[in-house]
C-alpha cells in the first residue's frame, strides 16, 4: 500500500526513490576521494575525462549515476545498446505491475473462502500477517541481493515465488494452504520492491528526470490497484470464480518472465551477497527525535490497510448486504489510490506540518467508516474510504519525507529498511490480535477498536510531530 505498495527497494534506495544523480554533481568515486583528500575540490582541467559524443549521452549519464553510488553492483556498459535499454525498461515495468496485482488478487475471494470453506475472520487475518511477513522478509533479508547476483537473477526468483503462490491458491480448501500461499507472495513482492524497482531506475531513460521515481514508486501501487479491482470483477462475473484470477495472474508473471530473459543485465553481479543477508536497520542520530511521530503514522495508516484487507470483506456482507466481490475490490483499491496525491499535497507543508495534517484527514476518514458502519450507508463508506486514504498518503509521504531530510546514501538503506520495518509490523501485529479478538468480538467492534488506535495515533502525531533540524541535515550533507 503506499500503504500495501512496499516502497522500493532497501537494496538499491538511492535508485529507487527518485534519487537521480546529474552528470556533474559531486562524485564520490575512489579516483575523486584520492584527488581531493578529504576536502571537496575541483580536479585539474588536464585531468577531467573527454565527455562521449551526443550518441553515447544516455549511457554517459546512467554510468556516472551508478559510480557515484555507495554498496551497489558496477553497471555494465550498455553504450549503443539504447533499444535494448528500453525493452529491459518496459520489462520492469510490466513485471513489477504483474506482481503486486498478483499480490492483491486474492482479497476479493475471502468472502468466497468463509462461505465455502468455513473459513474465519481470525483465519483470514492470520493470511494477512503472512503475506507482511514474508514481505518483511524478502525486504530486509533478501533486499540487496540484486546488488550481488545482478537485478535479472532476483526479478526471476521473485516472480518465480509469486507464480508459485498463485498455483498453491489454486488448491485452497483449507486455512494451511491459504496461508503458505500468502506468505510466498509476500516473500515475492518483498523481492521484487528491491529487484525490479532497481531494474527500472537502471535502465530508465534520462529524460524525463521523473521517470525513474515515479514508475518504480508508483508501480506497486498501480499493480495493487488493478489487481483488486479486476480480481473482483474476475470473481463476480467470470466463470471458474475460485480458480480463474490466479490463473491470469500466472499468466502475466510468466509473460513478465519472459520479458525480463529476453532484456539484458544492467547490473554486474559481485561478492558479497551471503553478507546481504544481515539486515541492517538504523535511524541516524540527527533523525531520531522524528522517529516517535513518524512510528504512530506508519503503524496506524498501514493497520488500516491490513483491516481493509482482513475485515473489511465481512464487514461489508454483514452491515451493508452486499456480497459484490468487485465492491471489495474497488474499497481497496479506494483506498490506495488516493494516496498518490500524498507526495503533491504534503510537499506543499514542512514534514511536521504534513503529518499533523494528514493524520487529521486519516481520522477524518475514520469517523465517517464508523458513520457508515453504524447507518449501513455503502455511499458514506465509499466517501470515507477516499478520504482516509488521501490523509494516509499525505501523513505517510511527509513523515518518509522528514526521516530522510539530510541523509547521505549510506544512510538512505538502513532508513528505508526501519520504515519498510514499521509499516509492515503496523499491518501484521493489529491483524493478528484482532483476529483473536473476532472470536470474542463483533465486526464492528474491531473496527471501533481501529478507529480508537487512529484517533491516539493521531494525537500522538499532532503533539510530537518535528520537523528535521535543518543545520545538522545540512552539516550531514557537507560530512561535518
Amino acid at each position: 500500500m503506499a500503504s500495501f505498495a512496499a516502497p522500493p527497494s532497501t537494496g538499491s534506495t538511492d535508485h529507487n526513490h527518485g534519487r537521480r544523480h546529474r552528470v556533474h554533481d559531486t562524485d564520490h568515486s575512489p579516483e575523486s576521494a584520492q584527488l581531493t583528500g578529504m576536502t571537496r575540490r575541483a580536479a585539474p582541467r588536464s585531468r577531467r575525462p573527454k565527455r562521449p559524443d551526443r550518441s553515447q549521452d544516455m549511457t554517459y549519464r546512467l554510468l556516472e549515476r551508478h559510480r557515484s553510488m555507495q554498496d551497489v553492483a558496477p553497471v555494465i556498459d550498455l553504450t549503443r545498446r539504447g533499444r535494448t535499454l528500453q525493452l529491459a525498461f518496459s520489462s520492469g515495468v510490466v513485471s513489477l505491475v504483474a506482481a503486486f496485482a498478483a499480490s492483491a488478487a486474492p482479497i476479493p475471494l475471502f468472502n468466497t473462502y468463509r462461505a465455502e470453506d468455513g473459513f474465519t475472520n481470525a483465519g483470514v487475518s492470520l493470511a494477512v500477517v503472512s503475506n507482511s511477513v514474508g514481505t518483511i522478509a524478502g525486504l530486509l533479508v533478501l533486499g540487496r541481493l540484486s546488488n550481488h547476483l545482478g537485478r535479472r537473477p532476483t526479478a526471476i526468483v521473485s516472480l518465480g515465488l509469486l507464480l508459485l503462490g498463485c498455483l498453491l491458491l489454486l488448491t485452497v480448501h483449507d486455512i494451511g494452504t491459504l496461508l503458505s500461499g500468502r506468505l510466498l507472495m509476500g516473500v515475492g513482492t518483498g523481492v521484487a520492491s528491491s529487484g525490479l524497482a532497481s531494474y527500472i531506475v537502471d535502465a530508465a531513460p534520462t529524460r524525463p528526470e521523473w521517470l525513474a521515481s515515479v514508475s518504480s514508486s508508483q508501480g506497486p501501487m498501480l499493480g495493487l490497484t488493478l489487481g483488486a479491482i479486476a480480481s473482483g470483477g474476475l470473481v463476480q462475473f467470470g466463470p471458474w470464480p475460485r480458480h480463474l484470477v490466479y490463473l491470469v495472474c500466472a499468466g502475466f508473471l510468466v509473460l513478465s518472465a519472459a520479458l525480463i530473459v529476453i532484456s539484458p543485465e544492467t547490473a554486474q553481479p559481485t561478492p558479497g551477497a551471503w553478507r546481504s543477508l544481515l539486515p541492517r536497520v538504523r535511524i541516524p542520530a540527527r533523525a531520531r527525535h522524528l522517529l516517535p511521530a513518524a512510528a504512530a503514522v506508519f503503524l496506524a495508516t498501514w493497520a488500516t490497510g491490513a483491516f481493509y484487507q482482513a475485515f473489511m470483506p465481512a464487514l461489508v456482507a454483514d452491515q451493508f448486504h452486499t456480497h459484490s466481490s468487485l465492491t471489495l475490490g474497488l474499497l481497496f483499491a479506494l483506498y490506495l489510490a488516493p494516496s498518490v496525491l500524498g507526495a503533491p499535497i504534503g510537499g506543499r507543508f514542512t514534514s511536521a506540518a504534513g503529518q499533523r495534517i494528514g493524520m487529521i484527514i486519516f481520522l477524518t476518514g475514520w469517523i465517517g467508516l464508523m458513520a457508515a458502519i453504524t447507518v449501513g450507508t455503502l455511499a458514506l463508506l465509499i466517501a470515507a474510504t477516499i478520504i482516509a486514504g488521501t490523509g494516509q498518503g499525505i501523513a505517510i509521504s511527509s513523515a518518509t519525507r522528514g526521516l530522510l531530510h539530510g541523509s547521505t546514501l549510506a544512510d538512505r538503506a538502513p532508513v528505508f529498511s526501519a520504515i519498510y520495518l514499521l509499516c509492515y509490523s503496523g499491518a501484521a501485529f493489529p491483524s493478528l490480535i484482532s483476529g483473536q479478538l473476532s472470536n470474542t468480538f463483533s465486526l464492528p467492534q474491531i473496527a471501533l477498536g481501529y478507529a480508537a488506535l487512529a484517533i491516539v495515533a493521531t494525537l500522538f502525531s499532532v503533539l510530537a510531530a518535528r520537523d528535521p533540524h535543518t543545520e545538522r541535515a545540512g552539516n550531514a550533507r557537507r560530512g561535518e
